[in-house]
C-alpha cells in the first residue's frame, strides 16, 4: 500500500506545510484561521483558467452559506459537482481549495460548487452534515441558477470526503436528490488508531495528536462517533448510495479507513473505483508542486465526466 519512500515532490510540499503546525487549542485555531485567508490568496495568484467564477449564497439550516461556483469553458448547461473542502472539520474554506476546484472543473467539464460549512469546535456534529446536505438539496433544485443539466454529484477531500459520503448516504436513505456519483479524496472515514496506516504514518502531515484533536472537536463523544451520518463506515447498508471513486495515499494515516470504506461499498454492490497512490501523502491533491496531484485530479475528473456525461 505504501511505496519504499515518499515521492520527493510530495515530501518537500509536506515539509513546507509543516512549518505552520496545526493548532490544538481554540486560541491558536483562531490565529491560524486568520492567517489562512491571506496565505491562500497569495498562493492562488495566477490560477488555472476556467470559464468563469461566481460567488454564490446557499441557504443553510442555520443561515446562509458562502459558496463559489466554478464554471467550465463552453456553453451551458453543465452537470454540477457539489464540493466540500477538507481541514479536519475545523479549518479550510473555498480559498484553501481554489486550485483543486479549478483543476477539477477543467478536467471534468462540470460546474463545481465549492461550499463552506459551519466549523467545529464552535459548531460540532451534526452542523457540518446539516449544511452539506442542505447544499446538495439546493444544488439539485437550483438548475437555472447554476446553469445546470439537473445532474448532481458530490466530492470532497479529507473531512470534506466524509461530508460528501454522508450527503450521498442521506440522499439515498431519505429519498433525496439523485446523486449520480461521489468522489471521496483520502476521506476521513473509518479511522482507527490501531490501523496499520495510523501506526506507521502518523506524523506524516497528520500526527496522532492532530487526528485526535480534530475528532474531539467534531464528534465530542462516542455516541456521535458511532452515528452513520458522522462516520458512514457505521452504516448498516450502503447498497443504495451513488457509485463512487475513492482515492487514498500510501503514506496517509487515514489510508486504511478510506480503503475499508471502499471495500464496504463494493461488498454492498456499489460500483466503485478505488485507487491508492502509494508514494503520496495526505492532502496531496491540493499540493500545486506535486505532478501526481494533477494526474489524480485528471482521473477523478474523468470519472465525474463519465458519470455525469460532462
Amino acid at each position: 500500500m505504501s511505496a519504499d519512500q515518499i515521492d520527493p515532490q510530495a515530501k518537500r510540499a509536506a515539509a513546507r506545510q509543516s512549518r505552520i503546525p496545526l493548532p490544538h487549542g481554540r486560541y491558536k485555531l483562531k490565529l491560524l484561521r486568520l492567517l489562512t485567508g491571506p496565505l491562500s490568496r497569495l498562493q492562488n495568484r495566477n490560477p488555472p483558467s476556467i470559464g468563469a467564477i461566481e460567488s454564490v449564497t446557499v441557504p443553510g439550516p442555520a443561515g446562509e452559506l458562502d459558496a463559489r461556483l466554478y464554471l467550465p469553458d463552453g456553453d451551458p448547461p453543465y452537470p454540477t459537482v457539489v464540493f466540500f473542502h477538507g481541514g479536519g472539520f475545523v479549518l479550510g474554506s473555498v480559498e484553501t481549495h481554489d486550485w483543486l476546484c479549478r483543476h477539477l472543473t477543467r478536467e471534468s467539464g462540470c460546474a463545481v460548487l465549492s461550499v463552506e460549512y459551519r466549523l467545529a469546535p464552535e459548531h460540532p456534529f451534526p452542523a457540518a452534515v446539516e449544511d452539506a446536505y442542505a447544499a446538495v438539496e439546493w444544488a439539485a433544485a437550483s438548475t437555472e441558477r447554476l446553469r445546470g443539466t439537473g445532474e448532481v454529484a458530490v466530492a470532497g477531500d479529507s473531512a470534506g470526503g466524509n461530508l460528501a459520503a454522508v450527503a450521498a448516504l442521506m440522499a439515498a436513505e431519505r429519498d433525496g436528490p439523485d446523486v449520480a456519483h461521489q468522489a471521496l479524496l483520502y476521506p476521513g472515514i473509518g479511522v482507527d488508531p490501531e490501523q496499520e496506516s495510523v501506526r506507521e504514518h502518523a506524523g506524516v502531515v497528520l500526527s496522532r495528536e492532530d487526528i485526535e484533536w480534530f475528532s474531539d472537536c467534531y464528534y465530542r463523544n462516542d455516541i456521535h462517533r458511532r452515528n452513520p451520518y458522522a462516520d458512514p463506515i457505521n452504516a448498516g447498508d450502503l447498497s443504495g448510495v451513488a457509485p463512487a471513486t475513492v482515492v487514498t495515499a500510501g503514506f496517509d494515516p487515514l489510508r486504511d479507513g478510506g480503503t475499508a470504506y471502499a471495500e464496504r461499498l463494493v461488498a454492498d454492490g456499489v460500483a466503485t473505483r478505488y485507487e491508492n497512490y502509494p508514494a503520496m501523502v495526505h492532502g496531496f491533491m491540493t499540493m500545486r508542486e506535486v505532478d501526481r496531484a494533477r494526474d489524480a485530479i485528471a482521473d477523478v475528473g474523468a470519472d465525474l465526466a463519465d458519470a455525469l456525461d460532462g
